[in-house]
């Protein structure tokens, strides 16, 4: 057995880690493809929250469930490569499973980056790409042409453990496990919360 291989947890488990890594931000809160709002329960009830999602069937959505929980202002109509949002404008940047679907990956990390108080925090839960040489990653990378086209952009194949390192995040906790999935077997999940450079306070 390979020691160095993530635990395989169930999605009930995912979802409490999940939970716990964006409940512990706080302050004014960016939410990058926010969805149709899957994430507000999981928010402390005293954030600031600011939505982006560039959907608009499910901006319809989350402008609705956004208001039910009493959150102000309507959500964003962006991507993540281009935040409509000054410099240093936010404490925390909150996205799953979005920096699969992004177009340009280290261009909307650097915006991220852009928008953040310095020391600000991150917190992202994503799928990430299997080990080099692996059958896995080979499936990956067969896979991501449909998926990109068929699942809102979705790219299989990311290292995007390896992209927040390059895009200068420090890390905090990174957790890498795996979770079911069908119908190519356990897929990796990395759950990731840090900070960008710079003074915390």
């Amino acid at each position: 057995m390979d020691a160095a291989r993530p635990p395989l947890i169930t999605d009930d488990d995912l979802d409490d880690l999940e939970r716990e890594a964006i409940g512990r931000v706080r302050g004014r809160v960016l939410e990058i493809g926010a969805g149709e709002g899957e994430n507000f329960g999981a928010f402390d009830t005293q954030v600031d929250w600011v939505g982006l999602e560039p959907d608009a069937e499910r901006r319809v959505e989350l402008a609705q469930r956004a208001r039910a929980w009493q959150h102000r202002g309507e959500p964003l109509d962006a991507v993540a490569e281009h935040i409509p949002l000054p410099d240093a404008s936010v404490d925390a940047v909150v996205g799953t499973y979005v920096l699969c679907s992004v177009t340009d990956q280290a261009r909307a990390l650097a915006e991220v980056r852009r928008v953040l108080r310095p020391g600000g925090t991150v917190v992202f839960v994503d799928h990430v790409v299997a080990p080099p040489g692996t059958l896995k990653r080979g499936i990956q990378r067969a896979v991501t042409p449909f998926s990109r086209r068929f699942c809102h952009g979705c790219h299989w194949d990311r290292d995007t453990g390896g992209a927040l390192a390059a895009a200068g995040f420090e890390v905090d906790e990174a957790r890498l496990v795996r979770v079911p999935s069908f119908p190519f077997g356990p897929t990796r999940v990395l759950v990731f919360r840090g900070r960008a450079p710079g003074a915390t306070g």
